[in-house]
């Protein structure tokens, strides 16, 4: 009996036949898929997705709101911005005053003049106090012209008084000229003027106490210029406006807003208000008793600060 072994290599030589075969099979398909037409272009699809997803990726990325606009979107100022920027003093500081004069047909009877008119002379008594620093109901501040007088209150008119000069003449014939800067309360009457004690000694020996008068008033000479003060305490709110050094009575002040040119109302103790804030900060426009306008725009927003201008009303 022939061992078993014997019995095995017949199968060992078919499974090696058979084992070429699959390998002849494996290496021809491969060789053909290798050179059919469309095998590149598969591979390269591969490749172009992954690029297209990348460069998909890089364009939101890029075009997100987060990474670019937000910047650019809070580098715009906002209209409460814009006005919160030109409020600061250092910007409206930088640029001087720019000032415009836009004179009117001299009347010379001053039509817009209150209770005191040019070329009018009114007749009256004068008395003297102890003026100081020359401060007073006008709210100038401290002066170094002693040469000033408190008008009676009906004359003073609301402060409309304010910054006048008036020509004052005793029965002597001695004359001064004064600017009012004060009132004089009740007992002062109509016509009276209390003088500075140092207008007074001008016209007349102190210890006569009173003096009979006439006064008129008058656009005197001067080489000083019209100025603006804010007072203490304005805003882009709420702000008084006060002007100083004029040559002429002042009538009228207007500030500028987006309606136009808006008149302010006087308080008496010679401020312009505007309640409500509108105008703070922008140009202003005054009018003196003849008509004549001056217009000063570059003026800051900074309280109880004296700005200078170059303008002036002119003499009458």
């Amino acid at each position: 009996m022939a061992p078993p072994s014997s019995h095995r290599r017949p199968p060992k030589s078919r499974a090696l036949l058979i084992a070429v075969a699959v390998g002849a099979v494996a290496l021809l398909a491969s060789v053909i898929v290798a050179f059919r037409p469309g095998g590149h272009s598969d591979a390269g699809s591969g490749t172009a997705v992954s690029v297209a997803d990348s460069s998909s990726s890089a364009a939101v990325t890029s075009s997100s709101p987060a990474a670019t606009r937000k910047p650019s979107a809070s580098a715009s100022p906002t209209p409460s911005a814009s006005k919160k920027k030109s409020a600061t003093p250092k910007a409206t500081a930088s640029k001087r005053p720019k000032a415009t004069s836009t004179p009117k047909a001299p009347s010379g009877t001053g039509s817009l003049a209150g209770r005191i008119k040019p070329g009018v002379t009114y007749s009256g008594v004068a008395t003297f106090y102890d003026a100081g620093n020359g401060d007073g109901a006008c709210t100038f501040g401290p002066a170094g012209d002693v040469m000033t007088a408190a008008m009676n209150t009906a004359d003073y008119e609301s402060s409309k008084a304010c910054g006048a000069y008036v020509q004052v003449r005793a029965a002597s014939g001695a004359s001064i000229t004064v600017r009012i800067t004060n009132e004089c309360p009740a007992p002062c009457r109509v016509g009276q003027l209390d003088l500075s004690a140092q207008a007074f000694a001008k016209l007349a020996a102190p210890v006569k106490g009173e003096i009979p008068i006439t006064w008129s008033l008058v656009s005197p000479g001067t080489t000083d210029t019209l100025s603006v003060r804010y007072k203490t305490g304005s805003s882009r709110y709420w702000c008084g406006i006060q002007v100083l050094g004029h040559r002429n009575p002042v009538a009228r002040l207007e500030v500028r807003t987006s309606g136009g040119w808006t008149v302010l109302p006087r308080a008496e103790y010679n401020y312009f208000l505007s309640e409500a804030g509108a105008g703070c900060g922008g140009a202003i426009r005054v009018t003196d008793i003849y008509g004549e306008q001056l217009t000063v725009d570059g003026i800051a927003l900074r309280p109880n600060v004296v700005q200078g201008t170059s303008l002036q009303f002119a003499r009458h």
